[in-house]
């Protein structure tokens, strides 16, 4: 489980304790597409997806970031997948610890998002005042009150692009029939409508 983690952060370099940080390459300009970033941004805006808080504890305490970019993968195995960017500081937290929680966020979670939308290099808190406990397969950060939650240990990472596709065993998942999803849509928050 965690030895994928570390095989991954191995291949790029990541530090061993007491080592700086490398600097992390995202696309070299000879890969990109003729497409002009803010245009592909507008147009895939158009897809409505539902929003999560990916979270971990390693070492140094919980860990987490929003999430938008994750699916359901395989049913059997019980798998499912979470994209996120090279240059993100948080990763490297989830991926030493070997497992995360996917915490599905409920309409009424907007504040939450925002909260864990913030880049981990700020040096904010972003568990200040946010209530969680320990996921039961795992022990990853389970959220209070989110409708849905899935426990995963970090199965494969894969490259993609300017972003690493996480693939995540399931080992425990939860979730209650009350609330609507929180939305994410055109740069901004929604609700399912009757």
């Amino acid at each position: 489980m965690a030895a994928t983690a570390v095989r991954y952060l191995r291949s790029v370099g990541a530090p061993t304790a007491g080592e700086a940080p490398p600097v992390l390459r995202a696309v070299r300009d000879d890969e990109r597409l003729p497409v002009d970033p803010a245009e592909f941004r507008r147009v895939l805006g158009h897809f409505a997806t539902g929003v999560t808080v990916v979270a971990a504890y390693d070492t140094e305490g919980p860990a987490g970031f929003a999430c938008q970019s994750f699916a359901s993968l395989s049913l059997d195995p019980p798998l499912v997948a979470f994209m996120v960017a090279r240059t993100s500081t948080t990763w490297p937290r989830i991926a030493r610890a070997g497992a995360f929680c996917v915490n599905v966020l409920g309409a009424d979670q907007a504040g939450l998002c925002r909260a864990f939308a913030v880049s981990g290099s700020t040096g904010a808190d972003k568990f200040a005042g946010v209530p969680y406990d320990a996921a039961p397969g795992t022990g990853s950060p389970r959220l209070a009150g989110v409708p849905a939650w899935i426990d995963c240990v970090v199965q494969a990472v894969h490259t993609g692009g300017d972003h690493l596709i996480v693939v995540g065993r399931v080992e425990a998942l939860g979730a209650s029939d009350d609330g609507d999803p929180l939305l994410f849509h055109r740069g901004g928050f929604g609700r399912l409508m009757p």
